[in-house]
């Protein structure tokens, strides 16, 4: 296979930087170990940063926050919902944090407006009655999933091609110059051969493992955060505990639900990623003061993901560990034509593969210009199933008599689920029922997969895709990863629920889970 540029990670970096070459007349093969947002794109909070989190450990970062947030809002609102946010502080906080935090903000070219206790509270009812600072920014919320889908079907549309489930597992090299690139599809085992003149490393917290390979050097960090999903929504706004960067002080909504986060904890190893009970509590404990009812709230998921960041030599928490983001042409490794983009955040995607294009292009000798700073994202049938409320709409004003729901929670219906799966006969694959659900909302209501995974299955097999026992295999691995999310919040009504699946699962298939750890992705 051949291309101009072979592009490593299927995140939202990643595929921002595919249909930013693409847009340019640059020819791509996007390459990912498993499928769309996979790492830290697809486990943060859908948070859309105003840049107000970071005025103060961090202005640079704020200002690109505040800039790039203006620009996805113009031109990917179909991905955003535009919610606003605050800032509040309760008895027990610093208060001259409280009473800066203007002035922070103003410093750092950012909108903050203050409020009156009593009218943040009326704006969010859930607030502590001992609030006694607010302060009224630009935050939204932004779905990560719809936000990497959109970017990755335009740049095929362009002519790119996406090579899912599928890992780089070594480098050929002249000098200093990479020749071509050694690939396995991670399913059948079939040996890929990449030749490109240039190669980006977008592999996120994997990218150290990838430089490594190709023979450069990054010295990584891995700060693993872990969040939880509440039943229901709980506030309008995207809500932020009133005080430097720390864990649990965040809420942001998503769509019909809140999710609350997020720790940082050092990790060494990449390979069993999962959210821990000191975790869920911390994040809960941190964040009650301010919101109460949090206390007595039902979640239905919690989850983790890694940030990435690069080791700057200075001491001190991860959380002092700058937000913005890292480009390496790897001159210093002796590497011609490899470049790696890594760090930075959701929020400043669209920045960072503006950046990573402007390098790679200047390797290639291509002088067209990026224009995703001022073209609109376009919006792909197919890729619409991830925003909560979707599907409800569109089957509620008319479908057809044999349209039925496959999930109930979210209302997801047959013709949605056959979209999704025949979006991938383009490259002629076939999804896996984890790649429907990264896709749509399936197994992300109340029931977690209780249900919706079952009829999922039958649909599978009637429409061929399954032969045997491979649908009874997908349905353990689908209703596995649904597993890693709920054993951390296991009380109350969760618990009730998580009963009820065993119930069904173990009692009626026989689908003893046993150890997830080696669970195929």
């Amino acid at each position: 296979m051949r291309t101009q540029v072979l592009i490593i990670g299927g995140g939202v970096t990643g595929t921002g930087i595919a249909r930013d070459l693409a847009l340019r007349g640059v020819h791509c093969v996007l390459a990912e170990a498993r499928d769309i947002n996979a790492g830290a794109s697809g486990g943060n909070h859908g948070l859309l940063h105003s840049g107000g989190r970071y005025v103060f450990s961090d202005p640079e970062a704020a200002a690109e926050c505040r800039e790039e947030g203006l620009i996805l809002k113009r031109l990917a609102p179909h991905c955003i919902e535009n919610t606003g946010g605050i800032f509040a502080a309760v008895e027990g906080d610093d208060e001259q944090y409280a009473a800066d935090f203007g002035t922070y903000c103003a410093r750092a070219g950012l909108s903050a407006t203050p409020l009156e206790p009593a009218q943040a509270r009326e704006m969010e009812p859930v607030l502590s009655d001992r609030v006694f600072a607010a302060w009224e920014v630009e935050d939204a919320s932004v779905d990560p999933f719809r936000l990497s889908l959109d970017n990755m079907a335009q740049a095929v549309t362009l002519g790119s091609r996406f090579l899912r489930r599928t890992r780089v597992v070594g480098f050929e090299r002249e000098g200093g110059r990479i020749t071509a690139a050694r690939l396995v599809e991670t399913r059948t085992g079939r040996e890929v051969r990449v030749e490109a003149d240039v190669i980006v490393n977008a592999a996120g917290a994997w990218a150290g493992e990838m430089a490594a390979l190709a023979g450069g050097h990054i010295e990584m960090l891995y700060s693993k955060g872990t969040l939880l999903i509440t039943h229901s929504r709980m506030a309008k706004r995207v809500i932020n505990r009133l005080r430097p960067p720390g864990d649990g002080d965040i809420l942001v909504p998503g769509g019909t639900v809140s999710i609350l986060g997020t720790t940082s904890v050092r990790v060494d190893r990449l390979d069993d990623i999962r959210p821990s009970i000191a975790e869920v509590d911390r994040n809960i404990d941190q964040m009650v003061g301010l919101i109460p009812s949090l206390e007595t709230t039902r979640y239905v998921r919690a989850y983790a993901g890694v940030r990435p960041l690069v080791k700057s030599g200075k001491g001190g928490s991860d959380r002092t560990v700058s937000r913005g983001f890292t480009l390496l042409g790897h001159e210093e490794d002796g590497l011609e034509n490899f470049v790696t983009i890594t760090s930075g955040k959701l929020t400043t995607y669209r920045l960072m593969a503006e950046r990573t294009a402007n390098l790679v292009c200047e390797r290639l000798g291509v002088t067209a210009p990026c224009l995703t700073r001022t073209e609109p994202l376009p919006q792909a049938a197919e890729c619409r199933w991830t925003e909560p409320g979707v599907a409800p709409k569109i089957w509620l004003k008319g479908h057809d008599r044999d349209d039925q729901l496959l999930c109930e929670c979210e209302m997801v219906p047959v013709s949605a689920v056959d979209q999704i799966i025949d979006s991938f006969s383009a490259d002629g694959g076939a999804p896996r029922m984890k790649a429907i659900g990264r896709r749509s909302r399936v197994g992300k209501g109340s029931c977690q997969g209780s249900t919706c995974g079952m009829r999922l299955t039958g649909h599978m097999y009637e429409r061929g895709m399954f032969e045997g026992d491979e649908g009874l295999d997908a349905l353990r691995e689908f209703i596995g990863e649904r597993w890693r999310g709920k054993r951390s919040i296991l009380w109350g009504p969760q618990m009730s629920q998580a009963e009820l699946q065993e119930a069904i699962h173990c009692g009626l298939f026989d689908l003893e889970l046993g150890n997830d750890n080696g669970m195929e992705e």
